[in-house]
Protein backbone atom coordinates (compact mmCIF):
# COMPACT_ATOMS: atom_id res chain seq x y z
CA UNK A 1 0.00 0.00 0.00
CA UNK A 2 2.81 2.47 0.95
CA UNK A 3 4.57 1.76 -2.17
CA UNK A 4 1.20 2.03 -3.83
CA UNK A 5 0.61 5.51 -2.72
CA UNK A 6 4.77 6.87 -3.33
CA UNK A 7 3.96 5.93 -7.13
CA UNK A 8 0.34 7.57 -7.16
CA UNK A 9 2.63 10.57 -5.96
CA UNK A 10 5.52 10.74 -7.95
CA UNK A 11 2.56 10.19 -10.85
CA UNK A 12 1.13 13.84 -8.99
CA UNK A 13 4.11 15.42 -9.24
CA UNK A 14 5.26 14.71 -12.71
CA UNK A 15 1.93 15.50 -14.09
CA UNK A 16 2.51 19.10 -12.33
CA UNK A 17 5.74 19.27 -13.48
CA UNK A 18 4.75 18.18 -17.42
CA UNK A 19 1.35 20.98 -16.76
CA UNK A 20 4.33 23.54 -15.28
CA UNK A 21 4.55 26.50 -17.21
CA UNK A 22 8.06 26.78 -17.31
CA UNK A 23 8.78 23.61 -18.28
CA UNK A 24 6.62 24.46 -21.33
CA UNK A 25 8.01 27.06 -22.22
CA UNK A 26 11.67 25.46 -21.64
CA UNK A 27 9.91 22.57 -24.14
CA UNK A 28 9.26 25.26 -26.74
CA UNK A 29 12.39 26.62 -26.86
CA UNK A 30 14.21 23.19 -26.90
CA UNK A 31 11.74 22.62 -30.32
CA UNK A 32 12.35 26.09 -31.62
CA UNK A 33 15.84 25.35 -31.26
CA UNK A 34 15.91 22.39 -33.31
CA UNK A 35 13.82 23.17 -35.99
CA UNK A 36 16.02 26.30 -36.48
CA UNK A 37 19.16 24.12 -36.53
CA UNK A 38 17.23 21.81 -38.88
CA UNK A 39 16.08 24.93 -40.59
CA UNK A 40 19.25 26.47 -41.40
CA UNK A 41 20.92 23.27 -43.13
CA UNK A 42 18.29 23.71 -46.07
CA UNK A 43 18.62 27.64 -45.76
CA UNK A 44 22.33 28.12 -45.75
CA UNK A 45 22.56 27.40 -49.77
CA UNK A 46 19.78 29.03 -50.75
CA UNK A 47 20.81 32.01 -48.98
CA UNK A 48 24.43 31.66 -50.02
CA UNK A 49 23.58 31.38 -53.51
CA UNK A 50 20.84 34.59 -53.54
CA UNK A 51 23.67 36.47 -51.56
CA UNK A 52 26.32 35.63 -54.36
CA UNK A 53 24.34 36.22 -56.92
CA UNK A 54 24.30 39.75 -56.22
CA UNK A 55 27.83 40.61 -55.74
CA UNK A 56 30.45 42.04 -58.00
CA UNK A 57 33.31 40.56 -59.46
CA UNK A 58 35.21 42.51 -57.09
CA UNK A 59 32.81 40.90 -54.06
CA UNK A 60 33.50 37.44 -54.45
CA UNK A 61 37.41 38.06 -54.80
CA UNK A 62 37.19 40.19 -51.62
CA UNK A 63 37.83 37.87 -48.35
CA UNK A 64 36.29 40.45 -46.26
CA UNK A 65 32.57 39.79 -47.58
CA UNK A 66 30.49 36.61 -46.78
CA UNK A 67 27.34 37.35 -46.85
CA UNK A 68 26.29 40.60 -47.85
CA UNK A 69 27.79 42.27 -51.15
CA UNK A 70 29.66 45.20 -50.46
CA UNK A 71 28.57 46.87 -54.01
CA UNK A 72 25.74 44.87 -54.84
CA UNK A 73 25.06 44.42 -58.71
CA UNK A 74 22.27 42.84 -60.83
CA UNK A 75 24.68 42.59 -63.83
CA UNK A 76 24.98 38.88 -62.87
CA UNK A 77 21.60 38.19 -63.26
CA UNK A 78 21.71 40.20 -66.71
CA UNK A 79 24.64 37.91 -67.85
CA UNK A 80 22.88 34.82 -66.78
CA UNK A 81 19.78 35.56 -68.99
CA UNK A 82 21.79 36.26 -71.86
CA UNK A 83 23.79 33.25 -71.34
CA UNK A 84 20.58 30.91 -70.68
CA UNK A 85 18.84 32.55 -73.36
CA UNK A 86 15.97 32.61 -70.83
CA UNK A 87 13.42 33.52 -73.35
CA UNK A 88 13.80 30.39 -75.12
CA UNK A 89 14.67 27.40 -72.63
CA UNK A 90 12.06 29.39 -69.97
CA UNK A 91 9.49 29.41 -72.37
CA UNK A 92 10.36 25.43 -73.86
CA UNK A 93 10.66 24.47 -70.34
CA UNK A 94 6.71 25.44 -69.25
CA UNK A 95 4.96 24.02 -71.86
CA UNK A 96 6.91 20.25 -72.17
CA UNK A 97 7.15 20.12 -68.10
CA UNK A 98 3.60 21.27 -67.90
CA UNK A 99 2.54 18.40 -70.72
CA UNK A 100 4.33 15.99 -68.60
CA UNK A 101 3.22 16.46 -65.60
CA UNK A 102 -0.41 16.67 -66.91
CA UNK A 103 -0.05 13.07 -68.97
CA UNK A 104 1.41 11.74 -65.61
CA UNK A 105 -1.21 13.06 -63.70
CA UNK A 106 -3.90 11.58 -65.93
CA UNK A 107 -2.55 8.29 -65.92
CA UNK A 108 -1.31 7.79 -62.49
CA UNK A 109 -4.91 8.36 -61.50
CA UNK A 110 -6.77 6.17 -63.73
CA UNK A 111 -3.68 3.34 -62.59
CA UNK A 112 -4.68 4.22 -58.88
CA UNK A 113 -7.98 3.90 -59.48
CA UNK A 114 -8.09 0.38 -61.24
CA UNK A 115 -5.92 -0.77 -58.38
CA UNK A 116 -7.87 0.62 -55.83
CA UNK A 117 -11.21 0.07 -56.64
CA UNK A 118 -11.47 -3.30 -59.19
CA UNK A 119 -10.04 -6.98 -58.61
CA UNK A 120 -8.59 -8.94 -61.70
CA UNK A 121 -6.27 -11.27 -62.61
CA UNK A 122 -2.49 -10.88 -62.36
CA UNK A 123 -3.48 -7.22 -60.11
CA UNK A 124 -0.94 -8.71 -57.47
CA UNK A 125 1.51 -8.79 -59.81
CA UNK A 126 1.06 -5.81 -61.60
CA UNK A 127 1.42 -3.98 -58.13
CA UNK A 128 4.74 -5.56 -57.34
CA UNK A 129 5.78 -4.66 -60.73
CA UNK A 130 4.73 -1.27 -59.90
CA UNK A 131 6.79 -1.26 -56.69
CA UNK A 132 10.05 -3.10 -57.95
CA UNK A 133 10.22 -0.08 -60.86
CA UNK A 134 10.35 2.01 -58.01
CA UNK A 135 13.05 0.21 -56.32
CA UNK A 136 15.50 -0.24 -59.55
CA UNK A 137 17.79 2.68 -60.39
CA UNK A 138 16.51 4.62 -63.38
CA UNK A 139 20.22 4.32 -65.40
CA UNK A 140 19.37 0.05 -64.85
CA UNK A 141 15.42 0.83 -66.40
CA UNK A 142 17.10 3.40 -69.75
CA UNK A 143 18.86 0.57 -71.18
CA UNK A 144 16.06 -1.40 -71.94
CA UNK A 145 13.57 1.41 -72.77
CA UNK A 146 16.60 3.29 -75.52
CA UNK A 147 16.44 -0.17 -77.04
CA UNK A 148 12.80 -0.53 -77.73
CA UNK A 149 12.46 2.95 -79.18
CA UNK A 150 15.74 2.48 -81.15
CA UNK A 151 14.03 -1.03 -82.64
CA UNK A 152 10.75 1.20 -83.02
CA UNK A 153 12.37 3.74 -84.72
CA UNK A 154 14.32 1.39 -87.25
CA UNK A 155 10.71 -0.21 -87.80
CA UNK A 156 8.87 2.95 -88.17
CA UNK A 157 11.59 4.72 -90.30
CA UNK A 158 11.79 8.35 -88.77
CA UNK A 159 13.98 9.35 -86.01
CA UNK A 160 12.34 9.20 -82.31
CA UNK A 161 15.19 9.27 -80.23
CA UNK A 162 16.63 13.05 -80.20
CA UNK A 163 13.04 13.93 -80.27
CA UNK A 164 10.46 14.97 -77.27
CA UNK A 165 8.17 12.02 -78.49
CA UNK A 166 10.06 9.32 -76.15
CA UNK A 167 9.36 11.00 -72.70
CA UNK A 168 5.83 11.90 -73.90
CA UNK A 169 5.16 8.32 -74.24
CA UNK A 170 6.88 7.36 -71.51
CA UNK A 171 4.76 10.05 -69.04
CA UNK A 172 1.49 8.46 -71.09
CA UNK A 173 2.08 4.85 -70.47
CA UNK A 174 3.24 5.18 -66.85
CA UNK A 175 6.66 4.88 -67.13
CA UNK A 176 7.63 8.95 -66.64
CA UNK A 177 9.70 10.34 -63.89
CA UNK A 178 9.07 8.81 -60.48
CA UNK A 179 5.57 7.72 -61.77
CA UNK A 180 5.01 4.63 -59.90
CA UNK A 181 5.20 7.26 -56.71
CA UNK A 182 2.42 9.13 -58.00
CA UNK A 183 0.73 5.68 -58.87
CA UNK A 184 1.14 5.09 -55.28
CA UNK A 185 -0.08 8.30 -53.69
CA UNK A 186 -3.14 8.10 -55.51
CA UNK A 187 -3.80 4.27 -55.03
CA UNK A 188 -3.94 5.18 -50.97
CA UNK A 189 -5.89 7.80 -50.99
CA UNK A 190 -8.33 6.25 -53.17
CA UNK A 191 -8.62 3.52 -50.89
CA UNK A 192 -9.38 6.26 -47.88
CA UNK A 193 -12.46 6.90 -49.50
CA UNK A 194 -15.37 4.70 -48.84
CA UNK A 195 -16.80 2.41 -51.32
CA UNK A 196 -20.39 2.68 -50.58
CA UNK A 197 -19.92 6.24 -52.45
CA UNK A 198 -19.09 4.33 -55.42
CA UNK A 199 -22.20 1.92 -54.80
CA UNK A 200 -24.60 4.35 -54.22
CA UNK A 201 -23.57 6.14 -57.34
CA UNK A 202 -24.05 2.81 -59.17
CA UNK A 203 -27.47 2.14 -58.22
CA UNK A 204 -28.45 5.50 -59.23
CA UNK A 205 -27.30 4.74 -62.84
CA UNK A 206 -23.91 5.92 -62.66
CA UNK A 207 -21.21 4.31 -65.05
CA UNK A 208 -17.63 3.26 -63.77
CA UNK A 209 -16.62 6.71 -66.02
CA UNK A 210 -18.78 8.67 -64.14
CA UNK A 211 -18.29 7.45 -60.55
CA UNK A 212 -14.28 8.10 -61.28
CA UNK A 213 -14.78 11.49 -62.32
CA UNK A 214 -17.66 12.81 -60.39
CA UNK A 215 -16.77 11.44 -57.38
CA UNK A 216 -13.33 10.37 -56.97
CA UNK A 217 -11.62 12.87 -58.82
CA UNK A 218 -13.60 15.79 -57.09
CA UNK A 219 -12.70 14.36 -53.53
CA UNK A 220 -9.32 14.33 -54.72
CA UNK A 221 -8.43 17.71 -56.11
CA UNK A 222 -5.82 18.50 -53.46
CA UNK A 223 -4.24 15.17 -54.40
CA UNK A 224 -4.46 15.99 -57.86
CA UNK A 225 -2.57 19.52 -57.10
CA UNK A 226 0.01 17.41 -54.82
CA UNK A 227 0.62 14.82 -57.61
CA UNK A 228 0.48 17.29 -60.53
CA UNK A 229 2.91 19.98 -58.70
CA UNK A 230 5.74 17.27 -57.73
CA UNK A 231 5.30 15.89 -61.41
CA UNK A 232 6.06 19.36 -62.59
CA UNK A 233 8.96 19.65 -60.32
CA UNK A 234 10.72 16.50 -61.15
CA UNK A 235 10.04 17.15 -64.65
CA UNK A 236 11.63 20.59 -64.72
CA UNK A 237 14.40 19.41 -62.57
CA UNK A 238 15.45 15.94 -64.61
CA UNK A 239 18.15 16.03 -66.76
CA UNK A 240 19.21 12.41 -67.24
CA UNK A 241 15.96 11.05 -69.14
CA UNK A 242 15.77 14.02 -71.03
CA UNK A 243 19.48 14.26 -71.80
CA UNK A 244 19.12 10.62 -73.28
CA UNK A 245 16.00 10.83 -75.14
CA UNK A 246 15.32 14.42 -76.01
CA UNK A 247 19.07 15.50 -76.26
CA UNK A 248 19.12 18.74 -77.98
CA UNK A 249 15.87 18.86 -80.18
CA UNK A 250 14.92 21.30 -77.24
CA UNK A 251 16.98 23.83 -75.34
CA UNK A 252 15.53 23.39 -71.57
CA UNK A 253 16.43 25.42 -68.66
CA UNK A 254 18.11 23.25 -66.40
CA UNK A 255 19.81 21.42 -69.48
CA UNK A 256 21.57 25.11 -70.32
CA UNK A 257 22.11 25.56 -67.00
CA UNK A 258 23.95 22.04 -67.16
CA UNK A 259 26.47 23.45 -69.89
CA UNK A 260 26.45 26.86 -68.16
CA UNK A 261 30.55 26.47 -67.85
CA UNK A 262 30.91 25.98 -71.58
CA UNK A 263 28.64 28.46 -72.53
CA UNK A 264 29.55 31.23 -70.39
CA UNK A 265 33.06 30.79 -71.59
CA UNK A 266 31.73 31.12 -75.11
CA UNK A 267 29.66 34.37 -74.04
CA UNK A 268 32.94 35.63 -72.21
CA UNK A 269 35.31 34.68 -74.89
CA UNK A 270 32.86 37.11 -77.04
CA UNK A 271 32.97 40.07 -74.41
CA UNK A 272 35.77 42.12 -73.00
CA UNK A 273 38.15 39.82 -71.41
CA UNK A 274 38.09 41.63 -68.33
CA UNK A 275 39.09 39.86 -65.14
CA UNK A 276 35.37 40.04 -63.87
CA UNK A 277 34.57 37.79 -67.00
CA UNK A 278 36.89 35.25 -65.97
CA UNK A 279 35.08 34.95 -62.34
CA UNK A 280 31.84 32.80 -63.14
CA UNK A 281 31.29 31.74 -59.32
CA UNK A 282 28.66 34.55 -58.66
CA UNK A 283 27.26 34.21 -62.94
CA UNK A 284 26.80 30.89 -61.69
CA UNK A 285 24.90 31.25 -58.62
CA UNK A 286 22.75 34.09 -60.80
CA UNK A 287 21.94 31.19 -63.53
CA UNK A 288 21.07 28.48 -60.50
CA UNK A 289 18.64 31.13 -58.82
CA UNK A 290 17.13 32.25 -62.26
CA UNK A 291 16.24 27.98 -63.42
CA UNK A 292 14.41 27.57 -59.44
CA UNK A 293 12.62 30.95 -59.49
CA UNK A 294 9.63 29.54 -61.63
CA UNK A 295 9.63 27.10 -59.45
CA UNK A 296 9.31 29.39 -56.49
CA UNK A 297 6.32 31.62 -57.85
CA UNK A 298 4.54 28.87 -58.60
CA UNK A 299 4.47 27.53 -54.73
CA UNK A 300 4.17 30.81 -53.76
CA UNK A 301 1.03 30.71 -55.66
CA UNK A 302 -1.01 27.55 -54.21
CA UNK A 303 1.06 27.24 -51.20
CA UNK A 304 -1.97 27.07 -49.35
CA UNK A 305 -3.37 24.23 -51.67
CA UNK A 306 -0.50 22.53 -51.52
CA UNK A 307 -0.43 21.87 -47.81
CA UNK A 308 -3.50 21.35 -47.17
CA UNK A 309 -3.60 18.94 -49.69
CA UNK A 310 -0.99 17.35 -48.02
CA UNK A 311 -2.57 17.42 -44.34
CA UNK A 312 -6.03 16.32 -45.53
CA UNK A 313 -4.63 13.18 -46.90
CA UNK A 314 -6.20 10.77 -44.73
CA UNK A 315 -9.05 12.22 -43.01
CA UNK A 316 -11.74 11.26 -46.23
CA UNK A 317 -12.02 7.08 -44.58
CA UNK A 318 -15.16 6.53 -43.17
Amino acid sequence: MKADLGNMKLKRKFRRFLHNGKFKTFLKICIYFVLICISYIYLEPIIRMISMAFMSGNDVIDPSVEWVPKHPSFHNLKVAIDVLDIKKTLFNSIWFSSLLAIAQTVVSALTGFALSRYEFKGKRIWFVMILIAFIIPVPLLMIPRLMIFISAQNLLGFNLIGTPIPQILMSITGQGVYSTVLILIFYNFFNLIPHSLDEAAMIDGASPRQVFVEIVMKLSSTTVLVVFLFSLVWNWNETYITGTLVRSSIDLLPAKLNIFDSVFQAYANAGPATAEFRINEAYKMSATLISITPLLILYAFVQKQFIQGIENTGITGE
